[in-house]
């Protein structure tokens, strides 16, 4: 149901606009991403740089530290709309509205608990190999 002052706003011909992104308005700023950008790691919580798991993930995928970039989801909103880059979804099923391929498992405290959970995360990497090693076509 319109309020009054959508009706009072629509009778005079005034055209109302919704923000797409609200929060840039309130104080946030929009997230680049370093040039040298390989992988985003998105969760609520992002792990440590230092995390043996993420390391050992890393190292499979021929990545370095600076090469990984760690968001949370909000933060990825805030990314250009044409932004390209890998992505690695740490508890998170929905997929993200970015182009690249990207990677799905449970949370990282999951994750260390459950075999199933890193079998299928090392299957998504082989399925997805060209996406990573470019070089290797």
């Amino acid at each position: 149901m319109a309020s009054r002052r959508d009706t009072l706003l629509q009778q005079l011909g005034i055209t109302q606009w919704t923000l797409r992104r609200p929060a840039v308005l309130q104080g946030e700023v929009a997230v680049s991403l370093p040039a040298d950008t390989k992988l985003l790691i998105v969760a609520d919580v992002p792990p440590a740089e230092d995390d043996p798991l993420v390391r050992d993930v890393l190292l499979s995928l021929a990545l370095t530290g600076e090469q990984v970039y760690r968001l949370t989801p909000e933060q990825v909103t805030m990314l250009p709309e044409d932004t390209r880059c890998n992505v690695w979804r740490l508890g998170l099923s929905e997929p993200l509205t970015l182009a690249g391929t990207q990677l799905s498992s449970p949370a990282l405290a999951e994750l260390y608990q459950d075999a199933g959970a890193k079998r299928a995360l090392w299957q998504q990497i082989c399925e997805n190999e060209p996406d990573f090693y470019p070089d290797a076509r």
